[in-house]
């Protein structure tokens, strides 16, 4: 999952939002006794995420259709696109204006916490608020902008514009795994939350 993603299932906790938005780039054992301890169960639950999303049925169903042109990046391609069809879950966001609030609320809750980000979220967090990122993927030209992104900060992956057409082409079919996807992943994110106290 991405970015709006991983807002959407910290549930309105900062703390958790934080470790949630930054875990990517706090890499290896977490840093114990250096980090809130919200922050830290929200960085283990950012990486409990990514490995069930990773290996559910649907993903994988999904992963086939990138795969022959994307390989490796065929699962980072997709995680882009989830937020796509979260924007405009109608059961997440009843409306636009609903997801406008929510990924204001998300920037004002991550500037209370700016202390704890690692230096490359610090760097581009700017820009996610300036451009909007998280409400941006709600459109389809956000969803192709997001991807130009994503090929933009991996430097080997090929260029965007063949995973725009498969997007395109199976927009009903990725949806429909999407679905299965977060339908699992809300029941399954809501019981760790609970275990972690």
């Amino acid at each position: 999952m991405n970015y709006l993603a991983h807002a959407y299932l910290s549930f309105g906790d900062t703390e958790r939002l934080t470790g949630n938005m930054i875990a990517d780039h706090v890499k290896g054992q977490l840093p114990l006794g250096q980090l809130p301890q919200g922050i830290a169960d929200g960085i283990r639950l950012h990486r409990k995420i990514d490995a069930f999303s990773d290996t559910h049925p649907a993903v994988q169903r999904a992963k086939v259709w990138f795969r022959d042109p994307y390989h490796l990046y065929a699962g980072p391609v997709l995680d882009t696109l989830w937020d796509h069809f979260l924007a405009n879950d109608a059961g997440a966001f009843g409306s636009e204006a609903e997801l406008k609030a929510f990924t204001l609320d998300t920037y004002a809750r991550l500037k209370t916490t700016a202390a704890w980000h690692p230096e490359a979220f610090a760097r581009y967090f700017p820009h996610m608020q300036e451009y909007d990122w998280l409400y941006g993927y709600r459109s389809m030209r956000g969803a192709e902008r997001s991807l130009g992104g994503l090929s933009r900060r991996a430097k080997h992956m090929p260029p965007p514009e063949a995973a725009y057409e498969i997007f395109v082409g199976r927009y009903y079919q990725l949806a429909q795994c999407y679905f299965e996807l977060m339908q699992d992943l809300l029941a399954y994110v809501k019981i760790e939350i609970a275990a972690a106290g």
